[in-house]
């Protein structure tokens, strides 16, 4: 098999009213109805492609989608609807467009945001029903592999679809001339079922691309991964009408007694095990290598990007700050207090070690008064301040008993405060370190701007938690429950629990998978993410938080679609 990762230039369609080129690979033509040659792999990568880039240039510059590229690509727009609204993190500039609706879990049918998420899954299952409409069927050489893991990326998005909008503008087929039909709900949840049913058996077995060949692609572990997260919320996608608690059982131990995958659990360099699945190499470090189970391929030369995970490097980064491993810093998005509060119990600045502004100053007054200087450019003078007074993301693990715990409270880039009552930038909050570009070998990144690396959308850890939970809910082993999140709490050296709980369970989800674009989710899941029976700071836009009406569990379609596709529906409580 051909490496799938992006070493040419993919190839570019003209579909559905939006506009690519493809200048650089040999097409007969740019209009799909018509005959195209092209390398098999090239057209491949091209539908891989979809989920790390968001044009044809770079960064920016023949887009996929007209308006903001950064903004419109498949990881950040799913990022931004997931995690800005949760009980994890907030976007620091609320002036920019639409953010402070997002914040605040107070968005409309006009917003934005949610309209760049809605249009990217549209256009991406246009590409994916091109491809599967041409080559169904085909079965020389590895095509039969190609079009299952393709229609895996269609069942993907149509997953998407169904978990923040709870409805899809729903066709398979390649036809500009017909418009989607509307598929709601339990009948969404059904056809998605059915497909990964029918393409498990298609697919490369489980495990065939966990390697450096060919990381990437999608294999029976990918399809079975997806089948038991739809499963474990099915009771939220039918409306109540199926519990299917026993298949996302049975898929997740599809994955677990493989054996294929392991958790990244030995230190290397320093970092620990959960920390190189998040690093710069984690596609050439076999530790971590192993738990990643569906990546989204990203390399700061070959793939330039403000929507993967440069995006997620670059958002949680200031100049200043110690170990950055990019020269790119967007100062975005920082963590509220809610996510602190998931290692540090009744936490506050004296339960985490954190630097303030005070204690800064009269560290400067020591150094001067022993003839010495601060340099807050000088990475040297951060660490040994932040040694000296605390908030150093090695001390805040310490005190936290959990090497999940990857925030930094230091002064690198100025001092930060514990919470906020008004949101004013970047430093009203700890930063988040999790994602990083440094690589566990020691190796210089392959560019200082863009970032190398692969971004984890499905890894073994889910599993896991997956198991755990639907165990739980069926109450069928608490035992087995129990084992698989100390399981996760082992490899973080964390104190391991007796006993469990639905908020014990949605806290471990918490602190395994935070800044992972599926905290909404899984609030939702469990009965959190509106009303008042869980208050976070900005929930519902008051700094201490307050109750939000439970349509806000599922996006608005947006108007723009409801105007030009008479098939769709809006969802209850928008207008």
């Amino acid at each position: 098999m051909k490496h799938i990762f992006f070493k040419t230039a993919v190839a570019g369609l003209l579909m559905a009213g939006f506009t690519s080129c493809a200048d650089e690979l040999n097409l007969s033509s740019t209009d799909p109805q018509s005959s195209m040659t092209a390398d098999d792999m090239e057209l491949l990568a091209k539908q891989y492609a979809t989920l790390g880039l968001t044009g044809q240039a770079g960064p920016a510059g023949k887009a996929d989608i007209s308006g903001d590229e950064g903004e419109s690509g498949f990881y950040r727009t799913i990022f931004n609807l997931q995690e800005l609204c949760s009980d994890e993190c907030i976007w620091a500039w609320q002036n920019d467009t639409d953010i402070p609706a997002i914040t605040n879990i107070e968005w409309t049918a006009d917003n934005v945001r949610t309209n760049w998420a809605y249009q990217r899954l549209a256009y991406d299952i246009t590409l994916f029903n091109d491809f599967i409409t041409r080559n169904n069927g085909r079965t020389d050489g590895e095509w039969g592999y190609y079009v299952a893991e393709v229609r895996f990326l269609r069942a993907l998005h149509y997953y998407y679809f169904l978990d923040l909008f709870h409805r899809a503008p729903f066709k398979l087929v390649y036809d500009v001339n017909v418009l989607p039909t509307e598929k709601v709900g339990a009948d969404l949840y059904d056809w998605i079922d059915q497909e990964l049913t029918e393409i498990e058996p298609l697919l490369a077995s489980i495990g065939s691309f966990n390697n450096t060949t060919n990381f990437g692609r999608a294999d029976q572990g990918a399809a079975y991964t997806l089948h038991a997260r739809l499963a474990l919320n099915s009771e939220v996608y039918t409306d109540g009408k199926k519990k299917d608690y026993q298949k996302a059982i049975d898929y997740s131990n599809l994955v677990i007694n493989s054996k294929k995958y392991e958790l990244s659990k030995g230190t290397k360099n320093g970092f620990t095990g959960y920390e190189q699945v998040f690093m710069g190499d984690n596609d050439a470090n076999a530790q971590a290598m192993k738990e990643i189970i569906f990546p989204i391929r990203q390399d700061g030369q070959k793939t330039k990007e403000y929507a993967g995970s440069t995006y997620l490097v670059s958002s949680i980064r200031i100049a200043g700050m110690p170990y950055s491993g990019t020269s790119n810093y967007w100062s975005c998005n920082f963590a509220r207090k809610a996510l602190i509060e998931k290692f540090f119990a009744d936490a506050d600045t004296t339960n985490v070690p954190c630097a303030t502004a005070y204690e800064l100053e009269q560290y400067k007054n020591q150094l001067a008064a022993a003839g010495k200087t601060y340099n807050k450019d000088s990475e040297e003078d951060v660490i040994a301040a932040d040694e000296a007074l605390g908030g150093s993301t090695a001390a805040i693990i310490q005190k936290a008993g959990d090497e999940r715990a990857m925030f930094y409270a230091g002064v690198g880039g100025g001092t930060r405060t514990f919470t906020t009552k008004n949101i004013t930038g970047f430093l009203n909050g700890l930063s988040i370190v999790k994602w990083q570009n440094r690589r566990s070998d020691g190796s210089t990144p392959s560019d200082a701007s863009f970032s190398d690396t692969d971004i984890p959308l499905f890894r073994l850890a889910e599993l896991y938690l997956t198991r755990a939970e639907a165990y739980y809910r069926l109450g069928t082993n608490d035992k087995q429950a129990i084992d698989d999140v100390n399981e996760l709490r082992s490899r973080a050296n964390a104190t391991p629990v007796a006993s469990i709980s639905l908020n014990a369970l949605i806290d471990e989800w918490g602190r395994e998978f935070y800044m992972e674009a599926r905290r909404r989710s899984d609030l939702v899941r469990f009965g959190l993410f509106t009303g008042s029976k869980y208050i976070w700071d900005f929930k519902g836009g008051v700094s201490t938080g307050i109750a939000v009406s439970k349509h806000f569990n599922v996006y608005p379609i947006p108007s723009n679609d409801l105007s030009n596709n008479p098939n769709m529906h809006q969802n209850d409580g928008y207008k």
